[in-house]
């Protein structure tokens, strides 16, 4: 059964004692941050841009680099705001039922609309810190970018002289074992699994809807495109996501 209304699925969500919330790209773009893989996408728009999210790229040319830190200081991330979605699953944390919101954003809008820091997981990293690929060391992206601005064009580390990256996982680079245990650990435990704003099309994210699946948890899909999973969920809802959660939680408090 996947056809069922919005007000029952606003009934599971007052049901649910252990929700978890995958969000996807969707939820930012009505934040004004585009996505990349959409009809209005980044690299739908330029293919050659994937070029500098290849860590292989980034390590081996200063002109990669040069140019991600370019792409860096004007990000919409730095003006964006969270948008009634993202304010939505804050009520809902409130009520005590939202056991984690697992993200494939690195935008960090999520605690930004007052998310707990603890029930976030950013699978994919954040944008928001840099890290140095030499030896580790992490600080705040708005603390490197007035180096761009001052003219810098490849910052190195302040500790060690090593390269620096935002904290993000670029192609090629291997997720965080810890932070895919944890996103797993919280499925398992779920009574209640909602994947919004994501194609599903990203693996080890989209896997979690496979834990689900084999464990009889309530899956819902909340996306303006079909998604691999549609089938396997109890619910698929198409409606904007700054409309729809706000309505889905509202029953829930």
């Amino acid at each position: 059964m996947n056809d069922a209304s919005v007000s029952e699925v606003a009934q599971w969500f007052a049901e649910a004692e252990a929700a978890v919330v995958l969000t996807g790209a969707g939820i930012s773009t009505e934040s004004g941050i585009p996505d990349f893989r959409g009809p209005q996408g980044v690299w739908t728009k330029n293919p050659a841009a994937q070029f500098m999210f290849t860590i292989d790229n980034y390590l081996a040319d200063p002109g990669v680099r040069r140019q991600a830190w370019e792409a860096r200081l004007v990000s919409p991330v730095w003006t964006a705001e969270p948008n009634a979605g993202h304010r939505a699953l804050v009520d809902y944390e409130a009520t005590g039922r939202l056991r984690a919101i697992l993200t494939q954003n690195i935008d960090g809008l999520h605690q930004a609309a007052g998310s707990a820091e603890s029930r976030v997981v950013e699978l994919h990293g954040t944008v928001r810190e840099v890290v140095c690929l030499d030896c580790g060391d992490r600080n705040p992206m708005l603390d490197v970018l007035p180096r761009i601005e001052a003219g810098e064009t490849d910052p190195a580390c302040l500790e060690c002289g090593g390269i620096l990256k935002s904290a993000t996982i670029s192609f090629g680079q291997e997720l965080v074992p810890e932070v895919i245990e944890t996103a797993v650990a919280a499925t398992r435990g779920a009574d209640l699994f909602v994947a919004v704003g994501t194609s599903l099309g990203v693996y080890p994210a989209a896997g979690l809807c496979d834990y689900a699946v084999a464990r009889g948890i309530r899956l819902v899909i909340v996306n303006a495109e079909p998604t691999p999973y549609d089938g396997d969920a109890d619910a698929v809802l198409r409606e904007p996501i700054g409309e729809l959660l706000p309505r889905l939680v509202a029953g829930a408090r």
